[in-house]
């Protein structure tokens, strides 16, 4: 059962059928509100490709241009990008690829796409620790990885400086209040799933406390508030997705939403925008949550009739607002991104971009 949560959202299918900068201590992956957002000309899309098979793609898009590269990195380093990437994010001078199978943190740099560095993410006893997602605070990267563990890596030297344990196969990762907040899954110990989120002090990087929210936790992110809002996935059966909120103030979970039965979701600006779908019909749903309220604003984002096959990736344009969606389509062909406004409406897309295509970033090299 081991291979059942190896890698991605996409494992649920089997259930069914930079050269360093003094802005790298700039926090870009997650501006606030009003924050002087400079305007993106760039987004970087990130297809994870099938487990074992060593295809992951690094795409570029010229917003101004519409001009697209599907295997920017492959062009750019003469080289493939890995084996099943899970996680993208740009930081100060730098993309940071977070590259799960092949156990490997890709850094390049921001203007060019040059990797600068590869971190090879493995023990002492040379075995892979498994990657799996990345956030930032104060000139460090923090990196959740299947083995139990969390990196802090300097972006300035590139190295790895400390690990710290949590719990069973960590599967998100986010910053609040000065403390990390890391989901802890168990999905490799099925069915003896993990049912925690560790909280994790930044100033002395230990482990002070674990928050017990439901069965799989994944997906998590925080608000302008440092509320932190994880989904957990259940056992992809009898129990269902939830979302949850724990507050960063006192450590405690402070609400669950049994009416929100979600897979995934982004927020940006205090609205977090979240999807379902389910593989046994194959349907989907988005809908639109207001962080400051707790409650469903949209039960319906798209607004014209826009069909999506499969959501499996959902990201913000922090200038504009724009929702971008990935569609991974059957898992088997390349996928698509949508773009819509604010509004629900479409406003344009890019075919085939990569193999289950996972996360969208934005940038201005």
């Amino acid at each position: 059962m081991r291979k059942l949560f190896k890698i991605s959202n996409a494992l649920q299918l089997t259930l069914l059928i930079v050269i360093a900068a003094c802005d790298d201590l700039q926090d870009v992956k997650r501006p606030k509100p009003n924050s002087g957002v400079v305007e993106p000309t760039q987004l970087f899309i990130l297809s994870e490709g099938l487990f074992n098979l060593n295809n992951s793609t690094l795409a570029q898009y010229n917003l101004k241009t519409q001009e697209v590269e599907t295997d920017f990195f492959l062009k750019v380093n003469k080289r493939g990008l890995g084996d099943t990437a899970n996680d993208i994010a740009v930081y100060g001078s730098k993309i940071y690829v977070v590259v799960n199978v092949s156990s490997q943190i890709e850094i390049l740099d921001l203007k060019t796409g040059v990797s600068l560095a590869q971190i090879s993410m493995k023990n002492e006893n040379d075995i892979a620790r498994e990657p799996r997602y990345i956030d930032f605070h104060n000139g460090k990267a923090y990196v959740c990885s299947f083995d139990g563990t969390v990196a802090k890596i300097d972006t300035t030297s590139m190295l790895i400086e400390d690990y710290v344990q949590c719990g069973k196969n960590p599967d998100g990762i986010c910053v609040a209040n000065n403390k990390l907040y890391i989901s802890n899954s168990g999905g490799l110990s099925f069915p003896d799933y993990d049912n925690t989120v560790s909280v994790i002090d930044l100033s002395t990087f230990t482990e002070i406390k674990k928050i017990t929210v439901a069965r799989n936790p994944g997906k998590i992110h925080s608000d302008s508030e440092s509320d932190v809002y994880v989904i957990t996935r259940g056992d992809y059966g009898a129990t269902p997705y939830m979302l949850h909120k724990i507050n960063s103030q006192t450590d405690e979970l402070e609400e669950s939403f049994a009416d929100i039965q979600a897979l995934n979701f982004t927020i940006n600006n205090d609205t977090a925008y979240i999807y379902n779908y389910d593989f046994s019909t194959q349907t989907s749903w988005i809908k639109v949550f207001d962080c400051k309220t707790d409650k469903v604003i949209k039960d319906n984002f798209i607004t014209d009739n826009t069909d999506i096959a499969t959501p499996y990736g959902i990201d913000v344009n922090p200038f504009n607002g724009d929702v971008y969606i990935t569609d991974a389509k059957n898992f088997t062909v390349w996928g698509d991104v949508y773009c819509f406004n604010r509004d629900g409406k479409l406003k344009f897309k890019i075919n085939e971009i990569g193999l289950n295509p996972n996360k969208v970033v934005f940038a201005s090299p």
